[in-house]
């Protein structure tokens, strides 16, 4: 942002008005005030605690000539205290009109809003969410930021720190960039908090979809996009997730990087057992669930090892030394898990572009956000896990108890899988993934072959035969269930709601295939 006005130069600070909800350092840095010779003013509990501490402080009541009332609601919404932040000081009108209305500049406003965003986290009582909905504070932050040029405005505690070296450089004055910047955080933190309270009551409306409000944080500036020409950047808009991590080791995330990180990690997030997920562009190349990580690890990277090479991991447990010699042998781009002990981070230091991510796993229900040429698209996430009790048995053949385990792990990892998509399962890992297919058919000709020439210890084995296969979506003809047959898959899971499905029904019977179909179809786009 260009400076509106750079010959507007330092601006001398005499007086100071605080009023903070979080009361956090503020003691000290009105202590500094003081040592300065800045008169200060302050409102309610702010007044009492600085008061006590033993700092001269005037109360905000005998700067305004009225009284605060409606407990507390009403005390900073006066003319001499909007006044005093928006005058223009070089304007003779405005000091002639402050003069006769014996409105006294104030050149500093310390603010930090009521916790509204913190009373939703933690209660659901409509009364104290409300009464914590800040009025005074946005107002006056609205009045110091807008007349910046002259006003000196501190919205958050980490800036305390910030003002008192630009005090201590400028003699008791704050310069116009220093203002401008601070009117712009200033800006930026009302819009945040106005957009919380806009979306809790728009929660309670029938309407609640009208409108939406989004607020994210810029996490990082990224290298670029997808490719080189594209420009990128990161943002935050929670505390969880991919963006969340704590990276370890390693250089700069990409796009690619985050976004196929993100993938990894939202299919182990599915798992309560050990898991192990290994993706290259966006899809699953190989995810297995074992008794141990490095167990489930080494299976997952036999789904595919070819397309592993490169890929992004991604482990719902901790890295220890044994596991780290495990994927120290594999060129990985990242990995992801819950922890990692210190003598497996020595042991993957030596790989230097290895990037390590420590995720927290916490699954939330986030809304997913598509942008398209003149609008969003919005859903709320598949966080659907199928489970054995989901299974609708509906062909002659059936299986063990035991058994339906393949077939549940098939469609869980097939709703992350692009669509057209098809998986086949043997003994709990991938052995067979069509992927993103424009035909269903085609999909399924691509994860049979795979299964049918599965690479097991330098070997090519048939693991098709007898293995578990899912459809994200139904079946419209029973041709894939003639492919199926043809590679003797044992069983398949798929939804219903094809005017086929009878049809696709008889096929299974006929080739003695056990078929279960269940309510949710699972594209992903």
């Amino acid at each position: 942002m260009k400076h509106l006005n750079s010959k507007i130069g330092s601006q001398k600070i005499s007086r100071c008005l605080i009023s903070v909800s979080n009361k956090a350092g503020i003691v000290d840095l009105a202590r500094f005030l003081e040592k300065q010779n800045i008169e200060i003013i302050s409102t309610g509990g702010t007044h009492k605690l600085l008061n006590d501490s033993g700092i001269r402080v005037r109360d905000i009541s005998d700067f305004t000539g009225f009284p605060e009332m409606m407990d507390g609601r009403l005390k900073t919404l006066h003319p001499k205290v909007h006044g005093g932040l928006l005058t223009i000081v070089d304007n003779p009108k405005h000091l002639e009109d402050a003069l006769k209305n014996s409105i006294d500049q104030i050149d500093l406003l310390i603010v930090n809003l009521y916790p509204f965003v913190e009373t939703l986290a933690r209660t659901s009582d409509d009364e104290v969410i409300i009464e914590n909905i800040d009025i005074g504070g946005p107002a006056m932050i609205r009045s110091a930021a807008k007349n910046f040029k002259y006003k000196t405005v501190i919205t958050s505690t980490e800036q305390y720190k910030q003002l008192i070296d630009e005090l201590e450089r400028n003699n008791v004055a704050t310069e116009l960039k220093y203002r401008e910047d601070l009117a712009r955080e200033a800006f930026a933190n009302i819009a945040e908090y106005d957009i919380a309270i806009a979306n809790y009551f728009m929660s309670k409306s029938e309407n609640s979809a009208e409108k939406i409000f989004i607020s994210a944080n810029l996490k990082q500036s990224l290298r670029y996009g997808e490719n080189s020409h594209q420009k990128a950047s990161l943002y935050s808009v929670g505390n969880s997730g991919i963006v969340n991590s704590y990276q370890v080791q390693g250089k700069e995330l990409s796009y690619n990087n985050i976004n196929d990180a993100d993938s990894a990690y939202n299919i182990v997030l599915d798992f309560q057992d050990p898991a192990c997920a290994i993706i290259k562009h966006a899809n699953p190349c190989g995810v297995a669930v074992e008794k141990n990580l490095i167990q489930a690890f080494k299976n997952a990277l036999e789904s595919d090892p070819k397309s592993a090479f490169g890929g992004i991991v991604a482990l719902n447990g901790e890295i220890d030394e044994h596991l780290a010699r495990e994927l120290s042998k594999i060129f990985f781009e990242v990995i992801i898990a819950k922890s990692i002990t210190k003598s497996a981070e020595i042991i993957l230091k030596e790989k230097k572009n290895l990037r390590i991510l420590i995720a927290d796993f916490k699954k939330n229900n986030d809304i997913q956000i598509k942008t398209i040429n003149g609008g969003l698209l919005l859903q709320e996430k598949d966080n659907i896990v199928i489970e054995a009790r989901d299974l609708m048995a509906v062909s002659t053949k059936k299986l063990a108890d035991d058994e339906l385990k393949n077939l549940v792990f098939a469609i869980n990892i097939c709703k992350h899988v692009k669509s057209n998509a098809i998986v086949i399962v043997n003994n709990s890992s991938i052995v067979g993934i069509g992927a993103g297919q424009t035909s269903r058919v085609d999909a399924c000709q691509i994860a049979c072959k795979k299964a049918a020439e599965f690479n097991k210890d330098d070997k090519l084995v048939d693991m098709a035969k007898n293995g578990y296969m899912a459809s994200d979506a139904f079946f419209p003809f029973a041709d894939n269930i003639e492919i199926a047959a043809k590679y003797q898959i044992k069983a398949i899971v798929a939804p219903k709601g094809s005017i086929r499905d009878q049809e696709v029904i008889d096929a299974a019977n006929k080739h003695k295939i056990a078929l279960y179909f269940i309510e949710s179809r699972h594209f992903k786009h």
